[in-house]
Formats: structure tokens, sequence, C-alpha cells
């Protein structure tokens, strides 16, 4: 009997981590291992961060275009008014296309990361980031054809 019990435990204990992975996100995006990020760094929520509100159109993003200064903490409202899923991811535009590409072979993948979301028709989620760096920078929805027809942002960090 004693035997039978641990059995039922290992069995048990199986099924746990089976539904435990069952949780996980389909294709979320886990395969890409951020030690660092171009565009700066997360921000700090105890910090003081100036308030940047996106809206995620059709096709496009309003406002497609923001200064920032070096250091300045931004706190980005991103609110979809589109008909259909879209993102905000914040990168390069080399790693944004080189991402774009797994996109296109994974469409539904999800981006929860400190530098995007993906967000459905009339959700907002919020991303604070601090702008540690100096350059041009770009925002943009990988989802597949959307980038190709506008939905391009850039931020220039001064």
């Amino acid at each position: 009997m004693n035997h039978q019990l641990e059995m039922t435990m290992k069995t048990i204990k199986l099924g746990l981590a089976l539904a435990t992975l069952s949780l996980a996100p389909a294709l979320a995006h886990d395969k890409h291992a951020h030690g660092s990020f171009s565009a700066g760094e997360p921000g700090d929520p105890s910090k003081p961060a100036r308030t940047i509100e996106i809206l995620l159109n059709e096709m496009d993003y309003a406002p497609a275009k923001i200064e920032v200064k070096r250091g300045e903490q931004i706190r980005f409202v991103l609110r979809n008014v589109g008909k259909e899923d879209h993102e905000f991811l914040l990168a390069t535009t080399k790693e944004n296309l080189t991402h774009a590409v797994e996109m296109r072979k994974h469409p539904h993948m999800e981006h929860d990361d400190p530098n995007g979301v993906r967000l459905a028709p009339s959700r907002t989620a919020e991303i604070l980031w601090k702008f540690s760096k100096a350059g041009t920078f770009e925002y943009s929805c990988l989802i597949p054809d959307h980038r190709e027809n506008g939905m391009v942002g850039h931020v220039t960090v001064k």
C-alpha cells in the first residue's frame, strides 16, 4: 500500500507539472532574452515620469514622432482605438525588422515585455521607460503587414 501511495503522489505531481506548463501562453514572447535593451531600460515606478499617450489606430500611431531628453523617464499610455490587435514594441529599426521575421512565422506571438505589449481592441496598457541612451529608436507593430502598412513611430533621444 505504501508503494501504491507513492505512485499516486508521483502521478499527481506529474499532473500538476503538466498543468502548470499549459498555463503559459502558447506563443509567448519568451524566446528572446533581454539582458539589455537598445532604447534604454525599464523605468523606476518610484521616480517621476512624463506621460505620453499614444493611440494605436488602424494602421498608424498618434503621435508618430516623439522627442525626449537622455535620462528622461516616460510613462507611455497605450490605447488601442483600432478594430484589431496591435502592438507597441520599442527598439531599434534593425531589431524590429529582425523580430518581424519571427512574427511572420508566429503571428499570434504575445508581447509582454518591459519594452513592448500587444493590445486587443479597446484595451489600454502602460510602459514605463527610461531613455538612458541617445539616438533614434522606433516603436512599431510587428503583427504581419501592420508595420509595412504604416504602424511605425519614432523616438528621438537627445
